[in-house]
């Protein structure tokens, strides 16, 4: 009997707690809003690039960074130039557009990689000796 009674208790207990102690998310959304307005004050620098808006609901808006405050920005969508204004706090992400490689990246990239397999097929066949040599790089 006196099982039962603890056992009733117990899961009562464990069942209730939960619901009784606060919740902290203000801690949380109040972090992501400080991230959130950190990543516009950072790319709205250059007001012609391209971002890219994550919003919390999953839908995202690509435009140019047109006004800033305190807490929201305007953000021009690129196709019908309608501003749309976002609040830090249902952002989830905002980046660059565009952030891959550019032309000029790729074509250092290969000059170096062109310059490595010239040095490798002309400089080694002229240290080795023909194969007579057996260390370094032979």
């Amino acid at each position: 009997m006196i099982k039962k009674n603890l056992a009733i208790m117990l899961s009562v207990f464990v069942f209730v707690l939960p619901f009784c102690l606060p919740v902290n998310v203000t801690a949380q959304s109040n972090a992501a809003a400080e991230k959130a307005r950190t990543q516009v004050q950072t790319l709205s620098s250059n007001r012609d690039k391209k971002v890219e808006v994550k919003l919390r609901d999953k839908t995202t808006y690509k435009g140019y960074i047109t006004a800033i405050e305190p807490d929201s920005f305007t953000l021009a969508d690129a196709n019908n130039s309608n501003p749309q204004k976002f609040s830090y706090a249902e952002v989830e992400d905002v980046k660059k557009v565009g952030g891959g490689l550019s032309t000029k990246s790729w074509l250092i990239i290969g000059g170096v990689a062109a310059g490595t397999i010239t040095t490798w097929l002309i400089v080694k066949p002229a240290f080795c000796d023909g194969g007579a040599q057996t260390r370094g790089i032979c």
